[in-house]
């Protein structure tokens, strides 16, 4: 069993075999596709209130960072390395919101003790996964069936997705391949 620390005292194990399936049967959304809308409860600068995906198309680029669950040592420093890089997704004119199947409740106790954020976390708990499968993310297969996958979309100012990749769960998105995604020179993989 591979010990895994996610900070702060909490610690979780899984075998390195369970924890590194990817959900086979995922058919991500792909670039040139509208980016489903959504309305989902969320926590903003430490607030709690709601997300509504079509009133933050047109301001700016949306990056939406899916993850399995809150609580989850690789989500975690993916959401820090997000805030610890702020600047360079603000410099490249684009937003992070994150997306979990967690409720808000968790979602706050979870922020409070990694945060805080100054980018959304919205909770895709009910209707559960609703989002995520809209995105074509929700996992179907264990480990953690009824969560989502890790999973990014790049979504312009007119709507549609520009980028999407889904990543193993134990496998943090880098942020230079965000980077390079919202610098117009990636698409999906």
């Amino acid at each position: 069993m591979a010990q895994v620390y996610s900070g702060r005292g909490v610690q979780s194990s899984f075998s390195q075999r369970e924890i590194n399936l990817q959900n086979k049967d995922v058919s991500v959304l792909e670039p040139g596709q509208i980016a489903p809308d959504f309305d989902l409860p969320a926590l903003i600068g430490g607030v709690k209130k709601r997300l509504h995906l079509a009133e933050r198309i047109g301001k700016q680029r949306l990056v939406l960072a899916f993850y399995p669950l809150n609580w989850e040592p690789v989500s975690a420093r993916q959401m820090i390395d997000y805030q610890v890089q702020r600047e360079k997704l603000v410099a490249s004119d684009a937003e992070v919101i994150g997306i979990s199947v967690d409720s808000i409740m968790n979602t706050t106790a979870w922020e409070r003790e990694i945060g805080p954020f100054d980018y959304p976390l919205c909770s895709d708990f009910w209707p559960h996964g609703e989002v995520s499968r809209k995105y074509g993310v929700l996992r179907d297969a264990n480990p953690f069936a009824g969560a989502s996958e890790r999973a990014i979309f790049v979504v312009g100012k007119n709507g549609a997705i520009e980028f999407s990749k889904a990543y193993s769960i134990t496998e943090a998105p880098e942020l230079d391949e965000v980077l390079t995604a919202l610098s117009g020179t990636a698409g999906t993989r």
